[in-house]
């Protein structure tokens, strides 16, 4: 018998979660055990008080979210098998030992039944984020799993859950939790871009456009390219590894520009083109170039972080984009992307075609891109499905 606090549902409330959907609604919730904590493990059970699923409490719109669908200990044994298989995912993907590529997303939230937690493996470290209270009471627990599945092959484990946590918690900081990084260089698809996982963005790097930059530098080959909201300039090094002739990087922080001219310096010896780096305002700077870029690439940061930003998240959408459209050479390529949750694929769809028919100017859909393996979508929990993006020709 689990000794967790109960909370039961009102009636009827237990569909989705017979759904296997991970989270519960604090309007679903009949009744709950007194005193308890954010963070604290409950078992959850139907108005009929039929066993759903254990989870970890919250106050707040989603109260629960459920870790497990299976009346069994969330203990040690079960953190060893999520994290295996997990492991063996991602080995059928072909990503574990691979040549070219040795940074890959090993846990993705809902994705991989685990609400609330991250973990991206940066050749030899493991780097966690965990986003919420109760999914960070595991880190220990987590972090034996990750030595457990990989061996020899771990070199370290850093918890970098202090940015994605509430900043009341006490003694929350990012740090080392097991062992020591050998490297904070990686490849991928061939690429090396150095890992800034202390104070980068993420977890240190957008592990989510690997199969995007690959195709984008297939389209770059002799091309004058635009990378916009560069960050640590993925797109500008694939496209100059696939021999682009000339790479301009824009992103309004200095920092960002700093880590892109870093990894396009790693690269030196295989790239030949040239390479820019600009500070500066994407969307002022968009308007005022001139039509000589083949190749653009617009992968802003998440214009909508819920639903009551997405009408104005669309809108900055349609205005980048046709911004985009009017000042791309003829014949030009847009590698487009919204990584805003809230937003989903027809409704960005939609909003490029707007862009389209404001900018007169004749598109055709090449690619419709989402986001890689690595980062699975719940089949039950559609919400997973968050990276959308178009490759589109211009006239």
């Amino acid at each position: 018998m689990l000794q967790y606090p109960k909370i039961s549902l009102a009636k009827n409330k237990e569909i989705s979660i017979l759904r296997k959907h991970h989270w519960i609604f604090s309007g679903a919730i009949a009744k709950r055990d007194k005193d308890l904590e954010n963070g604290q493990l409950v078992q959850v059970y139907s108005a009929k008080d039929a066993f759903l699923g254990i989870g970890h409490f919250q106050n707040g719109s989603i109260m629960v979210r459920i870790i497990s669908f299976e009346e069994k200990p969330i203990d040690q044994i079960f953190w060893n098998a999520k994290i295996q298989s997990a492991l063996a995912v991602r080995n059928q993907m072909g990503l574990i030992d691979h040549e070219n590529t040795d940074v890959y997303r090993l846990i993705h939230g809902e994705g991989d039944g685990l609400p609330g937690l991250i973990i991206d493996f940066y050749n030899g470290t493991a780097v966690i984020q965990a986003h919420s209270i109760g999914m960070h009471h595991h880190i220990e627990e987590i972090s034996n799993a990750l030595q457990n599945a990989y061996g020899n092959q771990l070199a370290a484990v850093y918890d970098k859950s202090a940015e994605t946590l509430p900043k009341n918690l006490p003694n929350l900081e990012n740090k080392l939790i097991f062992g020591e990084p050998k490297t904070n260089l990686v490849k991928e698809n061939g690429c090396i871009y150095e890992i800034d996982w202390e104070k980068g963005q993420k977890t240190g790097f957008f592990v989510d456009q690997r199969d995007n930059r690959q195709l984008f530098g297939q389209y770059s080959k002799n091309k004058k390219v635009l990378n916009t909201f560069c960050y640590s300039g993925g797109f500008s090094v694939s496209a100059l590894k696939a021999g682009a002739k000339e790479v301009h990087s824009i992103d309004i922080s200095a920092k960002a520009i700093e880590l892109t001219d870093k990894n396009v310096a790693l690269n030196a010896g295989s790239i030949s083109g040239k390479h820019e780096s600009i500070v500066a305002d994407v969307v002022k700077y968009i308007k005022e170039i001139e039509q000589d870029y083949d190749v653009i690439v617009l992968d802003p940061p998440a214009f909508a972080k819920n639903m009551k930003s997405r009408h104005n998240a669309v809108q900055a959408y349609k205005r980048l984009n046709a911004e985009a459209f009017k000042h791309i050479k003829s014949g030009g390529i847009l590698f487009t992307f919204s990584c805003s949750q809230v937003v989903d694929k027809q409704l960005f769809t939609n909003t490029i075609t707007a862009a389209a028919m404001e900018s007169g100017r004749n598109i055709r859909i090449l690619h419709f891109l989402s986001q890689p393996p690595d980062h699975p979508i719940n089949i039950y929990h559609q919400e997973t499905a968050y990276l959308k993006g178009l490759v589109v020709h211009v006239e």
